[in-house]
C-alpha cells in the first residue's frame, strides 16, 4: 500500500530535475521577488521587469534589505476613459517577507505612488504614459531607500 506513493514521487523525479534548473534561471535576473499586479492591457509584464531591472540598485540595496528578509510589488492601473482621456496610476512598495514561508506581507515598509491623467490618440500612448508612471514611482522608491 504504501509503494505506490513512493513509486509515484520516483517517477515524477526526472520532471523536477528539468523544472528546477529552469526556475532557478528565470529567478537569476533579480535577486529580489518582484510581484507585479499590473493590468495587462495597460502595461506588460515584460515591461514592467525591465523597468524594474533598470531601477534596482542591487550591490547597495542588499546591503540594507536582504532578499531574505524584503521583495518589491508594483501595480499600474488604469486606460483610457470616454476614447481620450489616459488615467494612470502606478504604486510600488517594498514589503517584509514572513520568517517561514518567505512570502510577502502587506505591510509596506516603504510606498510610493504617481498618478496622471492625459489626453491620447491611442492605446500605445496610454502604455507609454504607464511606463513612465511606474518609471517615476521606481525612482522615488529607490531614492527614499537608499541614499545617493
Amino acid at each position: 500500500m504504501k509503494l505506490r506513493p513512493l513509486l509515484a514521487t520516483l517517477a515524477a523525479l526526472p520532471l523536477i530535475a528539468v523544472t528546477l534548473p529552469a526556475l532557478a534561471a528565470e529567478k537569476a535576473d533579480s535577486p529580489y521577488q518582484i510581484d507585479d499586479f499590473s493590468t495587462e492591457g495597460l502595461i506588460t509584464k515584460a515591461v514592467v521587469l525591465a523597468a524594474w531591472k533598470e531601477a534596482l540598485p542591487e550591490a547597495r540595496l542588499l546591503k540594507l534589505y536582504p532578499k531574505a528578509k524584503y521583495g518589491f510589488l508594483s501595480q499600474v492601473e488604469g486606460g483610457v476613459v470616454n476614447g481620450t482621456l489616459c488615467v494612470v496610476t502606478a504604486r510600488v512598495s517594498l514589503l517584509p517577507k514572513t520568517s517561514p514561508t518567505r512570502r510577502l506581507v502587506w505591510e509596506p515598509v516603504k510606498t510610493s505612488t504617481t498618478f496622471d491623467g492625459k489626453t491620447v490618440a491611442s492605446q500605445a500612448e496610454c502604455g507609454a504614459l504607464a511606463k513612465s508612471k511606474l518609471e517615476e514611482a521606481l525612482r522615488s522608491l529607490m531614492s527614499s531607500l537608499v541614499k545617493t
